[in-house]
């Protein structure tokens, strides 16, 4: 006879929240009641299972004084300790849980487990009466946890803060052996990398293990606050606001400015200034009870879902988003209040007014910024299931009844924290789950709890269980339909009304991976255009590159399969409009004028029926964008410019504008003597006329640049010099000499300027793709990364078929194409020359079948490595594409090759400026070389090829090498989204056709013969 039986599931398997926690309650950042933060270094031992180690470590007179130390808050795998533990790597996937998928079953033979103990006095004045909770607020994935060798219990809920009740303080002769002591404390955690909880937090990021947030004892005295609920409503038509303070147990609420003292449970309506993003106004106030006093600030507003929008305070809002991870590059989701802080201050001074909170509660610390700064807030559930998408959504926990009760727990947890904070106008009840019963469950419960919030959730196309229709990553063309209320219908007629009738935000979009996001702009306007369309969060914030070294000390970013991952999604991680250490990404500067809160644009010359100034422009209109605040904290600013140096400037005087309203503002008259020759430029710019807590006095918000007169031309373009010269050839037979050039008489090829050697130009259309040219296989547009490197575009080969030296030029007529098709572009390169100047006219006809747009069209020149500082005349300072350019301003900008690189974490193609008039290199000897364009072109210079780059993976990858490339692009494909979003539109695409574009080429200085004077020098 035989017997079998399932094998019980461990604990940390266990399907429920956990066990022996206190019920969640509000966040309360300071109290009069005594803390103890537990912060600082404790003892740890790394076990590779969850079982291979005993408990034994939790008694009080255990020895671990052998063990390594970690810091707490951290993730143990980014700390290597010095004596017995290796780390634990860091694991990236995107969707895909890096263990089979078999809920709520974990790996059993790899599941890293990390014991920490901390002993611990408490100060000498802590309260003798009274009793005290231990809290964590954030541990990952699942802990058990010990005090004094008595089991307090255990959770799960990475990001959600847990507590215990641990009792009173116990004298030594009051026979409490497991009590809390006046010294000695010993802290037993242990933390499983693996868990049940790990199926609820599918979220796009680093699996890190770890006490990653605060851990802290509180006193609890006898009549302190157990929760608190702060009710702040406005009427925007009377300009009153309603407060009443819930609060067990019952106590008093003063707010001073307001001469206001009521009793908890009792409403008072006054006149008040009410709180938003754009003037976060709060009140200071008091909670007091008969055992604690606690700090309260109220901001008074009210959101509602009214005539299918969202509104605040009554007004439509426009969210000008960003999706936020916690993330920091050394130490992962262990955040200090000066990182958030310093996020916070980077958003307002990117004109963001909004964040999601993706995918999961950010650290408590960060919601008192948003409140105190001013940011709109979606606070997203702590939980992600996207793996089970692998598996048809089979055995998904939120439509499995075992786990609601974990789903309930997590979005109490969620609600109770943080519904004090004025800035969190929405509740999102996760991420990326599917559909099921237990998110239902959630909805109803936060909607019993907190029923003047609205709800979010993208994963149910229905919108059954929330207030706003939400998509991530729709076309433009999906949006307005959205916009215009005509999207393709759900087969239930009684839905299908409903969502028709909700506002509509992008939860997600422009996906910020490497060079871009591209159509930004496009997407703007529609928001602007539809009132339905409320805004969207790009995704996402930061990049997450963890920052590691190479064998020589060369600092880099590590990205998915850097730390030898079983599984892994590349550079995906690597998605957001900082670089890891912060420095904004020139996505996210395009992104701020995109979205900037004031448009300035000219009026009063004749216009073409696009808009296009024909003639003078003499006034320029002011649109304030904000959603409630005039624009009387702004000042405004002109500037007369002549070939990039301003010659005039002063301040421009605006109307304090209301929310919506625009005027017309005359321009200044610029004197004759004031107005040399040349190309002229206005600029206006918008900017704070006082300091604020986020940006000091003169912090530009916005700006409008516009041509004074149209197509004038550039003073510092190269005067004709004397009359034109013709070719000769040398008198060893092999090279053809015209003005500055010599080239090889048998392929044309030019061999040196000014006497300084160089390779090229010749044509080129390669160029390193983008993360965006590259695309995600689940995109539905064609992804031309792949295209070019299947059309062999990466490897053309340049064949001379005519080289002719007569009527006063040089002529070469060339074939460029790849192996193995007889599609081909048909070049001619047309030289002529005074006796310092090249010009060169390029003509192009594609051949064959081009069914495919072209990554560039221009030419490569390379130049030596020492002419390493450039100068230009053009748009700037960062780079720009078709799609990327709208924050690319017209100037003269001066900077080294070296610092035109953007060092995206994944090398590609980067650094272009965009309508550049000229653009210079001069060396540390004063020699120089100069391009000039007709008409403008894209300029871009870098120490490696475009196949150098293409084949790097890393940035110390990239070795400069004896030549300086240049690109010198009459065209550019534009950007996209594709990463993860549409591709290019087909205003900024770069089909193949006939083009022609010149270029003139000029050399002076050491090293370059003849001797000749800049033209720009005396600009």
């Amino acid at each position: 006879m035989s017997h079998s039986a399932a094998t019980p599931h461990p604990y940390y398997e266990d399907v429920s929240p956990g066990s022996g926690t206190l019920p969640p309650r509000s966040h309360s950042p300071a109290s009069d009641a005594r803390r103890l933060d537990l912060s600082g270094t404790w003892r740890f031992r790394l076990s590779p299972g969850a079982t291979t180690a005993s408990t034994d470590f939790a008694r009080p007179e255990f020895d671990a004084t052998a063990w390594d130390e970690v810091p707490v808050p951290a993730h143990w795998g980014l700390h290597a300790g010095p004596k017995t533990h290796p780390t634990t790597p860091p694991i990236y996937t995107n969707t895909g849980y890096p263990f089979p998928v078999d809920p709520p079953r974990v790996p059993a033979e790899h599941n890293p487990t990390g014991d920490h103990r901390l002993v611990f006095d408490l100060p000498a004045d802590w309260p003798t009466t009274g009793e005290a909770v231990l809290r964590f607020e954030g541990v990952e994935s699942f802990a058990r946890v010990w005090l004094n060798g008595r089991e307090l219990g255990s959770f799960q809920g990475s990001r959600l803060p847990h507590e215990f009740a641990v009792g009173p303080l116990r004298a030594p002769d009051e026979g409490a052996e497991h009590a809390l002591r006046a010294r000695g404390n010993v802290l037993a955690v242990r933390v499983h990398q693996w868990s049940a909880g790990s199926y609820l937090e599918d979220q796009d990021q680093w699996w890190l293990p770890g006490i990653f947030r605060e851990v802290t004892l509180v006193h609890r005295p006898a009549g302190a606050v157990a929760d608190y609920f702060v009710h702040a409503g406005y009427d925007h038509r009377d300009g009153r606001g309603t407060l009443r303070v819930d609060s067990e147990p019952a106590g008093r609420v003063t707010v001073p400015e307001l001469g206001l003292d009521l009793a908890t449970g009792e409403s008072a309506s006054l006149p008040v200034e009410p709180w938003t993003a754009e003037a976060p106004r709060l009140y200071a106030g008091e909670l007091v009870t008969e055992g604690e006093r606690v700090p309260l600030r109220i901001g008074f507003r009210t959101v509602a879902v009214e005539d299918g929008l969202l509104r605040v305070n009554g007004q439509r809002v426009l969210f000008r988003g960003v999706n936020r991870h916690e993330f920091h590059p050394e130490t992962g989701r262990a955040l200090d209040l000066e990182t958030m802080r310093r996020d916070v201050l980077l958003m307002k001074r990117h004109n963001i007014n909004a964040v999601r909170t993706s995918h999961y509660p950010p650290h408590p610390a960060f919601l008192d910024l948003c409140d105190e700064l001013g940011l709109w807030v979606i606070d997203e559930c702590d939980l992600e299931t996207h793996g089970f998408h692998a598996v048809g959504w089979r055995r998904n926990p939120v439509a499995d009844d075992r786990w609601t009760p974990a789903l309930l727990d997590r979005a109490a947890r969620t609600v109770e924290r943080d519904k004090n904070h004025p800035a969190v106008i929405m509740w999102s009840l996760g991420n990326e789950c599917g559909t099921g019963a237990g998110l239902s469950a959630m909805a109803a419960a936060i909607r019993d709890r907190d029923p003047d919030r609205p709800l979010h959730y993208e994963g149910d196309p229905t919108c059954a269980d929330v207030d706003v229709y939400s998509r991530m990553y729709a076309p433009h063309a999906e949006v307005e339909a959205i916009g215009r209320r005509a999207e393709p219908p759900l087969p239930d007629p009684a839905l299908d009304a409903r969502r028709r009738s909700l506002p509509f935000i992008l939860c997600e979009y422009a996906h910020a991976m490497g060079n871009g996001p591209g159509g930004l702009s496009e997407y703007q306007r529609l928001f602007e255009r539809y009132e339905r369309c409320q805004g969207g969060f790009v995704w996402e914030w930061i990049d997450h590159g963890i920052a590691r070294r190479t064998a020589d000390g060369t600092p880099y970013f590590a990205y998915g399969g850097d730390f030898g991952e079983e599984l892994h999604d590349g550079n995906f991680v690597c998605d957001g409009l900082l670089f890891p250490d912060r420095t904004p990404s020139p996505g996210l500067v395009e992104y701020k004028k995109v979205i900037e809160p004031v448009r300035i644009t000219p009026v009063g010359g004749p216009h073409d029926t696009d808009g296009t100034a024909t003639g003078p422009v003499s006034g320029v209109r002011v649109s304030n964008l904000h959603d409630f605040v005039d624009l009387a904290h702004l000042t405004f600013r002109w500037s007369y410019e002549v070939a990039g140096e301003a010659v005039a400037r002063g301040e421009l005087a605006v109307p304090p504008l209301a929310p919506g309203e625009s005027a017309d503002v005359k321009l200044p008259l610029v004197e004759d003597r004031a107005r040399p020759a040349g190309e002229a430029v206005w600029t206006v710019r918008a900017e704070l006329a006082t300091d604020t807590p986020w940006a000091s006095a003169g912090h530009e918000v916005a700006w409008g640049q516009w041509l004074a007169e149209p197509d004038e031309a550039d003073d510092a373009a190269p005067a004709s010099d004397a009359a034109r010269v013709a070719p000769r050839t040398a008198d060893d037979g092999r090279t053809i000499l015209l003005g500055p050039g010599a080239f090889d008489a048998s392929t044309g090829a030019l061999r040196s300027l000014g006497g300084r050697p160089v390779v090229g130009p010749r044509l080129d259309v390669w160029r390193a793709p983008t993360d965006n040219d590259e695309g995600a296989p689940w995109q539905p547009d064609v992804r031309y990364g792949t295209v070019w490197r299947r059309a062999g575009l990466h490897r053309m080969r340049h064949r001379t078929a005519r080289v002719r030296a007569e009527d006063g030029a040089l002529t070469v007529e060339a074939r460029v194409a790849p192996a193995a098709t007889d599609r081909a572009l048909s070049v001619v390169y047309h030289w002529s020359a005074t006796a310092s100047r090249l010009r060169l006219t390029v003509s192009v006809i594609p051949e064959g079948d081009w069914d495919f747009p072209l990554p560039r069209l221009g030419v490569r020149l390379g130049v030596s490595a020492d002419l390493g500082e450039a100068e230009w005349y053009g748009g700037g300072p960062g780079e720009a594409y078709p799609d990327t350019a709208a924050a690319s301003r017209l100037g003269r900008y001066a900077m080294s090759v070296d610092q035109m690189q953007t060092p995206y974490v994944r090398p590609q193609e980067n650094g272009a400026r965009a309508d550049v008039r000229w653009a210079r290199l001069r060396g540390a000897d004063g020699g120089w070389l100069r391009v000039d364009g007709e008409p403008p072109f894209w300029f871009t210079a870098r120490r490696w090829t475009s196949e150098q780059l293409d084949a790097a993976t890393h940035t110390p990858d990239l070795v400069p090498g004896d030549r300086i490339w240049l690109n010198l692009d009459h065209r550019q494909h534009g950007i996209g989204t594709q990463s993860c979003g549409p591709g290019v539109l087909p205003a900024h695409r770069l089909d193949a056709g006939p083009a022609t574009f010149s270029l003139t080429f000029s050399a002076g200085g050491p090293g370059a013969s003849p001797a000749t004077e800049d033209p720009a020098a005396a600009s």
